[in-house]
């Protein structure tokens, strides 16, 4: 495993992190669940990514009882706030002060540890001024149960923002979360230029596009049984590469990543971890096998002619635009 700082900051991270976004509470099984985090840990995966709103926090509570026994300070646990938690009252949900300190609470006890090393606000909240949500996270890290703050899927101005109100503050804000893959580079022209300035890196999600740039879907046939796009619990967001055509031209990677020695998945991966800005790539598994893959793409090294050659097969099928950062 390969390891890079997050941010302007002095916290090291894993090159591929391990994240439960759609699987530890709902679509897998708890053994296995446990299972793939032992296979992450054998792996040299450090940095555990999760949220309080994953199966209405029971993926944070499997997330804790798989980790419970290791070394805590040889890992990095990361959650976030922001979606509807709970019996769903008026205030469980949001970036308000009340909102955030019940939820980092309730995460804590969930994974079963005393601080947080990256607390992070999972979309941004038009609804709360930002300077509430900013000093509830500053007093976070200053009651010691956050090291770090981020975000995720902010845009440009957003992070502008955010960061300009942690330097008021003196905490560290040194992250951003956003979906980015071959297919999926919104974050390129506005976000990441703006994250360098000011002193983030990105922690991607759904590098291989939610299993798209894996090639298990072919074009003209039903989705393989038990894959994420027939799982009704699974997420939405695959939907949008159902296409034909853009199968088609996702089999057209294939013989490049032979060329480079690694699977389609591990190309994938390997790709989002060639901008200089990623510092991790979040990878899910239902299998621990589908983990020791997908490590494979760490320290990976692509050379300029095959990104080239990977840019002309997916010409007419990136989203570059950034108006789409913002999912929420």
């Amino acid at each position: 495993m390969e390891f890079r700082r997050l941010g302007r900051s002095g916290l090291s991270v894993s090159e591929i992190s391990y994240g439960n976004w759609i699987t530890h509470g709902s679509q897998v099984e708890e053994e296995q669940a446990h299972a793939c985090v032992r296979a992450a840990l054998d792996a040299g995966i450090t940095t555990f990514d999760t949220a309080d709103v994953y199966a209405n926090t029971a993926a944070e509570s499997v997330l804790g009882r798989a980790l419970a026994g290791q070394r805590r300070e040889g890992l990095e646990i990361f959650t976030k706030v922001f979606w509807p938690t709970g019996p769903g009252g008026p205030n469980d949900k949001g970036l308000g002060r009340k909102h955030i300190m019940e939820a980092a609470h309730g995460s804590l006890r969930r994974l079963g540890t005393d601080y947080l090393d990256l607390y992070q606000a999972h979309r941004y909240d038009r609804t709360v001024p930002l300077e509430e949500t900013m000093l509830a996270f500053a007093d976070l890290v200053r009651q010691g149960k956050v090291l770090y703050i981020g975000v995720s899927e902010w845009n440009a101005e957003q992070i502008s923002r955010g960061a300009a109100l942690a330097r008021e503050l003196q905490v560290p804000f040194i992250s951003n979360q956003p979906q980015y893959s071959m297919l999926w580079r919104v974050i390129e022209s506005q976000v990441v230029p703006t994250s360098e300035q000011e002193g983030l890196s990105q922690i991607v999600w759904s590098p291989i596009a939610q299993g798209v740039l894996s090639g298990k879907y072919l074009p003209g046939a039903a989705p393989p049984a038990g894959s994420r796009a027939t799982d009704e619990r699974g997420s939405g967001f695959v939907g949008r590469f159902l296409r034909d055509d853009l199968l088609t031209a996702v089999q057209n990677l294939k013989p490049l990543a032979d060329e480079a020695g690694l699977s389609m998945a591990q190309l994938a991966v390997a790709w989002v971890l060639q901008n200089p800005n990623v510092a991790s790539a979040i990878v899910g598994a239902s299998r621990p096998e589908q983990v020791h893959d997908n490590v494979k793409a760490a320290g990976v090294v692509l050379e300029p002619e095959l990104l080239e050659k990977i840019d002309a097969v997916l010409d007419g099928f990136v989203e570059s635009d950034p108006r789409k950062t913002v999912v929420a």
